[in-house]
């Protein structure tokens, strides 16, 4: 099995010199999301659930990108640098995944990437084995 970028364009992620995604026969392994506007930009500073959307929106583009969707994630990881926004992140799962929910792990971290994040989430998914009508 070989190795494939997830790279949905623009690629906010290409000054760092990582892949968004990568597919490995039928699994997808999503880098974190955080609150990236597609040029780069920091989305909804100071505001925690405008970044958490904005970060599930770009998980969900990355997995588009692998054929696959939020249905099909097995496992996220959530980074916060704040746990007191746990209840939104309880709010969150229940809006963007449906029983059964993924497994998940979540952490407060001291701070992300750039400091103005404050969420941020990674993602192991399947490809659905038939293509989505």
């Amino acid at each position: 099995m070989t190795r494939q970028a997830l790279c949905p364009q623009p690629d906010p992620f290409e000054p760092y010199a990582l892949s968004p995604g990568i597919a490995f026969g039928d699994l997808l392994f999503v880098s974190g999301q955080a609150a990236l506007s597609p040029d780069g930009q920091v989305v909804g500073a100071g505001d925690f659930r405008a970044q958490a959307e904005c970060a599930f929106a770009n998980l969900q583009r990355v997995l588009e990108a692998g054929g696959a969707g939020l249905e099909d994630v097995l496992k996220v990881t959530i980074f916060l640098t704040d746990m007191s926004h746990f209840p939104e992140v309880v709010e969150l799962r229940r809006k963007y995944f449906r029983p059964p929910y993924p497994a998940d792990s979540i952490v407060q971290v001291s701070a992300l990437a750039l400091p103005e994040l404050m969420f941020e989430i990674e993602a192991i998914a399947a490809r659905p084995r038939q293509p989505r009508a």
